[in-house]
């Protein structure tokens, strides 16, 4: 469930990206839920094509997914066939963090592979050819009279990207999903295909399932697709005068392949900005060597994670620990027991002794994110309600059960009249959960309270995106009122010249806020 400004921020950014009317059908879908297109045109009063066209966008840059499922017909009507659209809320929320994910394809690719990570951004998804065709074009005078040397720079970069997982196949256009009635007859015998055809998961969940490609093949680059690009050997010894009576009959017998259409993957700079997040945390938290051991810990183990969050490291021998932290420079004065040490830091358990060829770690990455986030909420109650309401808030946050008012105020030093009045506001505010305990020897009722947490972090998301809507209005704003100022040039004055300065800096703090709040918002969200 998206919650009211993260659906506010969604269709903002969509509108800044695509228009109005395309807003209008994606706010159409977040607000009201997977739909058809008949639904959509009722809902949006929209024309058919207007519509139709809309989808097709917020399809092509990946913020909409599109399937079919048969629905029953009416009386003496055969069932048919419907084709349903659901908005795709955290692909379009990754819009707004395009920047960052430049960032990090530049510092480990460079320019060139960035270019082409750029193309996937601006336009969705690209097939290899279009992508080669974009980067010839975009280096022609930098290049000789044969294409052939822009397209093979061009497919080693495209390579590297895949190999690295940024980039991934795009997902069925629009998968099929059998219906609940037919998943019963076909018996209760299930195989592995049938995850994508259990009842139990969402229709949203199950039509995601069928639309991602086999692993095997999500990053799979075939050498037949860089024959459009640049030209293999044979294609040189192949006589061009073909007939063309022979040639049209060769394409009509030979099946026709579609296109592999290729697209940035969100899952990995997730995965990418989840590691930093833990390694910050407890470098902060504990010591330099702690980041650096959990660094070392994360590059050697990063295929072999299944899922984006992992609750805990894949286990890895000591040795292999200690061989990838002194890689690095930072880490190539530590000791085998300087490590080990950390490790016990970072929450592992020493293996039982006789056990040395066993020794192997795993790390508890859910701790540290939970931590993390505490630390946050704790300090938006300080700055929200006071340090006396933090104190209250953080005792709560620890106890696993209700507590008396008296066991409170006491444990906290706050006037026992204070705490009641804090515990009441927060209670008020939807923080905490109260219950009224009747004690039948001095036949009186005493309050006890407990955190409500899936009710503060819900608040505190929501919030986080408020917050990231209004930063995203003042840019539009200061970026309007300054429009005037920035088309003129530079020999205006020193007035002037002190105003386009005076809009570069207000902008620059603005956009750094907005990616502090957004790494916030990831901690929540994402990790």
């Amino acid at each position: 469930m998206v919650s009211p400004h993260g659906i506010k921020l969604a269709v903002h950014l969509i509108s800044a990206y695509f228009g109005d009317i395309v807003s209008k059908v994606c706010e159409c879908l977040l607000r009201k839920g997977t739909l058809s297109l008949q639904q959509v045109l009722r809902f949006t009063e929209l024309n058919k094509e207007n519509a139709a066209n809309s989808l097709l966008v917020l399809i092509q840059h990946n913020c909409v997914q599109a399937f079919s499922i048969e629905q029953q017909g009416g009386f003496m009507e055969q069932p048919k066939m419907v084709t349903h659209y659901m908005a795709l809320h955290d692909n379009i929320i990754h819009h707004m963090r395009f920047s960052k994910f430049l960032a990090i394809i530049s510092d480990e690719f460079g320019q060139e592979c960035m270019e082409i990570f750029e193309g996937l951004l601006q336009h969705g998804r690209l097939s290899m050819n279009q992508i080669v065709d974009r980067y010839k074009d975009k280096h022609k005078s930098h290049t000789s009279e044969e294409n052939s040397t822009a397209a093979n720079v061009a497919h080693e970069n495209f390579n590297k990207l895949a190999q690295a997982h940024y980039i991934e196949r795009c997902p069925a256009r629009e998968p099929y999903l059998e219906s609940e009635k037919e998943d019963d007859t076909a018996g209760k015998k299930k195989t592995a295909k049938s995850k994508m055809n259990d009842p139990s998961q969402t229709l949203e969940a199950r039509a995601l399932a069928a639309a991602t490609p086999m692993e095997s093949i999500r990053f799979l680059v075939e050498s037949d697709t860089y024959t459009n690009g640049a030209p293999d050997d044979n294609s040189k010894k192949n006589p061009t005068t073909e007939i063309v009576g022979e040639k049209r009959k060769q394409n009509f017998l030979e099946p026709e392949k579609k296109e592999i259409l290729w697209r940035v993957n969100f899952e990995e700079f997730v995965r990418h900005f989840r590691h930093k997040c833990c390694i910050t945390h407890v470098t902060t938290r504990m010591d330099n060597v702690a980041g650096i051991v959990l660094s070392a810990i994360f590059e050697a183990t990063r295929r072999d994670e299944t899922k984006v969050k992992m609750e805990k490291t894949v286990p890895l021998p000591i040795d292999r620990i200690y061989e990838e932290a002194i890689k690095r420079e930072e880490g190539r004065s530590l000791s085998l027991e300087r490590v080990r040490d950390s490790l016990v830091q970072l929450g592992c358990e020493l293996p039982i002794i006789g056990l040395e060829l066993d020794e192997t770690y795993s790390i508890d990455l859910k701790k540290i994110i939970d931590e993390a986030q505490a630390q946050e909420v704790e300090s938006v109650v300080l700055k929200k309600y006071g340090r006396e309401a933090y104190r209250i808030f953080r005792l709560l946050l620890q106890s696993k059960r209700l507590c008396e008012t008296d066991q409170i105020w006491m444990a906290t030093f706050v006037d026992k009249k204070d705490a009641l009045k804090i515990l009441f506001q927060l209670w008020k505010d939807d923080l905490l959960h109260m219950e009224r305990v009747a004690n039948e020897g001095q036949k009186l009722e005493s309050l006890c309270w407990k955190l409500n947490k899936v009710s503060v972090w819900e608040q505190v998301l929501d919030d986080m995106y408020h917050a990231a809507l209004n930063l995203k209005l003042r840019l539009v704003h200061e970026l309007e009122q300054a429009k005037e100022i920035l088309r003129k040039g530079k020999s205006v004055g020193d007035e002037v010249l002190a105003k386009r300065k005076k809009v570069g800096e207000k902008w620059e703090v603005l956009d750094s806020s907005l990616m502090i709040l957004d790494d916030a918002i990831m901690l929540f969200h994402d990790f």
